[in-house]
C-alpha cells in the first residue's frame, strides 16, 4: 500500500446536507496525531476548504477514545537522530500547529465530538475547534508536563478557551478533568450521555448548516481576527465586516425576506 493510501485510512469522510463527517480513524494508537495522521488531517481539511458543498464539519473519532495526542513512540525512535532528534521535533510540532491553524481558518466551522480521552495535543484539536460536544464520561488533560514535557503549543489553543488561571491549573497539574468541569470552562459547549453523542453533535451541525454559507464563513473568519485586537480596532474591524457582509447577495435576500415576513430564502452562499 503506497502512503497516500495508507493516509486516506486514518482519516474517514462520509457526507450528509452539506455536513461532512471526519473520522480519526486510528483507534490502536488513541487517534494519535503521529506524522501520517497530521498529513492526512491537513489534506483532508485542505479539500473541504475547497468544498462549497460542506456547510459544516463533524470531527469524531473511531475506537474507546477521541486522541491521546502525539505519538510519543514515533517520536522517541528519532532520539537516534544526530542531533537528538532537535530539528525533527521542531518539524513536527510546526507540522501540528499548522494543521491546528487549518482548522481555525477553514471556512466552515468545527465541531469536535468528544468521548473517552482527549489529552495533550488531543485537546488542544478540541479547544481548535469552533464549537465542541463531549460525552458524559469523556475526560480531559494536558498532562505532558506528567512526563516531562510541558503543554506548550496546546496551550496556545486552550488559553484562547479559557481563562488564564484554569489554563495554567489544567497545564501544571495534568490532571484529567470531566466534562462537565471543562463545560464550566468553557471548553466545551454540550455534555451529553455517551449513547446520546452523536445526535447531539449532528444535531448542532444541521442547525449551522441551515444558515447562510456567506454569513458563516464572513463571521467564523471575523471572529477569530478580532480577538487579536485592542477594542476600538475591533471595533472598526467588525464594523467594516458588517458593512462588506451587507452586500452579500444571500444578507439581501434574507433580509428581504424577513422585513416582508416572507421564508428565508435557499442561501446560494454568495
Amino acid at each position: 500500500m503506497d502512503g497516500s493510501m495508507e493516509n486516506d485510512t486514518l482519516i474517514l469522510r462520509s457526507d450528509q446536507d452539506g455536513i461532512a463527517v471526519l473520522t480519526l480513524n486510528a483507534p490502536k494508537s488513541i487517534n494519535a496525531l503521529s506524522e501520517a495522521m497530521l498529513a492526512a488531517m491537513s489534506a483532508m481539511l485542505d479539500d473541504i476548504a475547497a468544498d462549497r458543498s460542506v456547510k459544516v464539519v463533524i470531527l469524531r473519532s473511531g475506537g474507546n477514545h477521541f486522541c491521546a495526542g502525539h505519538n510519543l513512540k514515533e517520536m522517541t525512535a528519532r532520539r537516534a537522530d544526530e542531533d537528538g532528534g532537535f530539528r525533527y521535533f521542531q518539524d513536527l510540532f510546526a507540522q501540528c500547529s499548522a494543521m491546528m491553524l487549518r482548522v481555525v481558518r477553514l471556512p466552515q466551522p468545527v465541531i469536535a465530538e468528544v468521548k473517552g480521552i482527549a489529552t495533550a495535543a488531543g485537546c488542544q484539536l478540541v479547544a481548535s475547534c469552533d464549537l465542541a460536544v463531549s460525552a458524559d464520561d469523556a475526560k480531559f488533560a494536558t498532562s505532558g508536563v506528567n512526563i516531562g514535557l510541558f503543554c506548550s503549543t496546546p496551550m496556545v489553543a486552550l488559553a484562547r478557551n479559557v481563562p488564564s488561571k484554569l489554563a495554567m491549573e489544567m497545564l501544571l497539574l495534568g490532571e484529567f478533568l470531566p466534562a462537565a468541569r471543562v463545560a464550566e470552562m468553557g471548553l466545551v459547549n454540550r455534555v451529553v450521555p455517551m449513547a446520546a453523542l452523536e445526535d447531539a453533535s449532528m444535531e448542532i451541525a444541521r442547525i449551522v448548516a441551515d444558515k447562510s454559507p456567506a454569513a458563516v464563513k464572513i463571521g467564523k473568519r471575523a471572529f477569530y481576527q478580532q480577538l487579536e485586537m485592542p477594542l476600538e480596532e475591533a471595533y472598526a474591524f467588525a464594523g467594516q465586516t458588517m458593512a462588506e457582509n451587507m452586500m452579500a447577495k444571500d444578507t439581501v435576500a434574507g433580509i428581504g425576506a424577513f422585513t416582508r415576513k416572507e421564508t428565508m430564502p435557499e442561501w446560494t452562499g454568495e
